[in-house]
């Protein structure tokens, strides 16, 4: 039977401590969460701000479906570019800083579209090695030259500017690197961009909301060379994405932009829930400033620990543990003291981790706790 070979990569999982399953969760996002039948302090969600089930945003919701109806319809370019949709767009590109938006279903359309339209056969692309699956699998399928530099390594990312000869050359990079939680040196990389004749694509996927004063890791870069990707369902707390740049850009993708064209766009309510999300985020910066308390209450809590806790700024900190059983047991020692965080494994990364995630939602208490029960189960696990 052709699911034999199925069946042993998966049964090949298991022995590995690599197999992956889903849990059901029974209950809007929030710093407390119902899954699998169970209430626990939710340190998955990239819900940073806690925002994903405002009342506000979800009156909107409601209002733009009683508006608009549920249904697009068709693409942007047929019937389905609804008022709300440009109202959005123009909202979101004014918040960033950039002239012109154009938005798109999910992050991983918005990096597929970008990239395969800007550049092709005769380019090449010069991208960071922990960049996001998403934009690796846009960059393999756009045809152009794939060449990646090692984390952050302006050095070699010059070397490979200063002998390429390619037609157009593109830099891709996460602003904040989602499994990291470290960002990328956006400012210099602008720099050699102007140098060496060069546009920058930056997923802003963990940053937007969050960082710049809620304007994402690119305030204060005034460059047209810079092409700007954020998603909305992160920190915005809602869903989909936008892609903010020069209009020329954006013009060029609405015509050129396959993932964009030939798909059926987003439902107006969205963009309805958004444009409340956006004043939100604009509003209330003690969202940020507890999200800054939170982090330095987890990170001073594992500070006499043997943890490998990444070097993050942001709401995502990283442990690193020495395999991916480790991980899976402090995953369960977790849950089984009533918090639900993530044990991220090969291939998704490198090395084995905890993805630990805090948003404004979480209390004071929420952390401290966490921070407790991991320090004393990874005395007990990590050597």
């Amino acid at each position: 039977m052709p699911f034999t070979a199925l069946a042993a990569d998966l049964d090949a999982r298991r022995a590995t401590h690599l197999y992956r399953q889903r849990r059901i969760v029974q209950g809007p996002q929030g710093a407390q969460i119902d899954v699998d039948g169970r209430r626990l302090a939710n340190f998955c969600s990239n819900d940073y701000l806690g925002l994903a089930n405002h009342p506000d945003i979800v009156a909107a919701a409601q209002a733009g479906a009683a508006r608009w109806g549920v249904g697009s319809g068709a693409s942007h370019l047929v019937c389905g570019h609804t008022a709300a949709h440009e109202a959005m767009e123009t909202r979101l590109a004014a918040f960033v800083g950039k002239p012109a938006a154009l938005s798109l279903a999910t992050g991983y359309m918005a990096n597929l579209a970008a990239v395969t339209a800007l550049v092709g056969r005769g380019d090449a692309i010069f991208a960071d090695k922990l960049n996001h699956a998403s934009l690796n699998d846009a960059c393999q399928l756009s045809n152009a030259a794939f060449k990646r530099f090692a984390h952050n390594d302006l050095e070699q990312l010059e070397r490979l500017l200063a002998t390429t000869d390619a037609r157009r050359r593109l830099i891709v990079v996460d602003a904040v690197f989602s499994m990291d939680g470290d960002c990328a040196p956006l400012a210099e990389i602008i720099r050699l961009a102007e140098r060496y004749d060069a546009w920058v694509y930056a997923d802003d996927a963990h940053g937007f909301g969050v960082l710049g004063e809620g304007r994402g890791s690119a305030v204060g870069i005034d460059s047209p060379r810079l092409i700007y990707m954020a998603t909305l369902g992160k920190a915005a707390g809602v869903a989909g994405a936008f892609i903010a740049a020069e209009p020329v850009v954006i013009d060029y993708l609405v015509n050129t932009a396959r993932p964009y064209i030939y798909t059926t766009a987003a439902p107006a309510l969205l963009a309805e829930a958004v444009l409340v999300s956006v004043d939100l985020i604009e509003r209330e910066g003690w969202r940020r400033e507890r999200l800054n308390e939170h982090i330095a209450t987890l990170r001073a809590a594992l500070v006499s620990t043997p943890a490998q806790l990444l070097p993050s700024h942001t709401p995502i900190q990283p442990l690193l543990v020495a395999d991916s059983a480790v991980a899976l047991a402090l995953a369960d020692g977790l849950r089984d003291a009533g918090h639900w965080v993530a044990a991220i494994r090969p291939p998704t990364v490198p090395t084995p981790r905890l993805r630990i995630c805090l948003s404004a939602a979480h209390m004071a208490a929420d952390v401290a706790k966490l921070g407790a029960d991991l320090a004393g189960l990874l005395n007990g696990h990590v050597k």
